[in-house]
């Protein structure tokens, strides 16, 4: 099964389901329109209506999350060996991966129980989803051999380069973004205030084995995350306190 957050008519989702069709039957469960950093939202308070755009393609008015829900609770008549949510028009490292809408629907098929990978094109225009479609084809592949851990996803990303230029593939740790504090303040036509959140160029911390860093060198990014968000070390100081 394949998912994203840009929408059905996404040309990453489109690239994605080609690349994937000689591994198997693929079934395309995506939001009707674009998602970008909805998160893991799940829609609890309202109907979620379903059209089925093809035989193999299926709109949700809903987020990537609960494409995801939907899908294994009630749309697929079969459970998915694999989720693959992409390929996301824009990168996904770093701390990006706690807004992310493709990083999210990954996390949900996690916690169904399904192997899940996230895969994004490093890029805001000119997108060349050649490269990032092949290597996608062959990590579902090597997901379909393995397996993955319980309870652990792979977050890909790849440059907006051609094949030639990509310099290999690294397993990487989840970097650190700096977000910029931009709130753009303005007036509407009757005279109310408005806000616009974000604006800033975003960067991020120079460490090396991150998924920045491998992204800087030209080099496809494979970052295992796990959903267990427990920090041990703090577990043991806070238990020194006197409560």
């Amino acid at each position: 099964m394949i998912t994203n957050d840009d929408g059905i008519q996404s040309e990453g989702l489109r690239a994605l389901r080609e690349a994937l069709s000689t591994l198997g039957r693929v079934a395309v469960v995506a939001p009707d329109r674009e998602q970008s950093t909805s998160s893991h939202a799940i829609t609890l308070h309202r109907p979620l209506r379903v059209q089925w755009v093809s035989e193999e393609f299926c709109a949700v008015d809903g987020t990537p999350a609960d494409c995801v829900n939907l899908s294994i609770n009630g749309i697929l008549e079969t459970r998915p060996k694999v989720l693959v949510s992409g390929i996301n028009k824009g990168e996904n490292l770093g701390d990006d991966v706690t807004y992310s809408g493709t990083v999210s629907a990954a996390i949900e098929g996690t916690l169904v129980g399904i192997p899940s990978v996230a895969i994004s094109l490093v890029a805001r225009e000119d997108f060349k989803f050649e490269a990032a479609a092949s290597f996608s084809k062959k990590i579902v592949g090597l997901v379909m051999k393995h397996g993955l851990p319980k309870d652990t996803l792979l977050n890909v990303n790849v440059p907006n380069l051609s094949e030639e230029e990509i310099e290999g593939v690294e397993i990487t740790r989840q970097g650190k973004r700096v977000y910029g504090d931009a709130i753009v303040e303005k007036t509407d036509p009757r005279g109310k205030k408005y806000y616009w959140i974000g604006g800033d160029v975003l960067g991020y911390r120079h460490i090396p084995g991150s998924d920045f860093d491998a992204i800087s060198r030209n080099r496809i990014s494979v970052t295992p995350l796990k959903l267990d968000l427990t920090d041990y070390d703090a577990m043991k100081t806070i238990k020194t306190w006197k409560f």
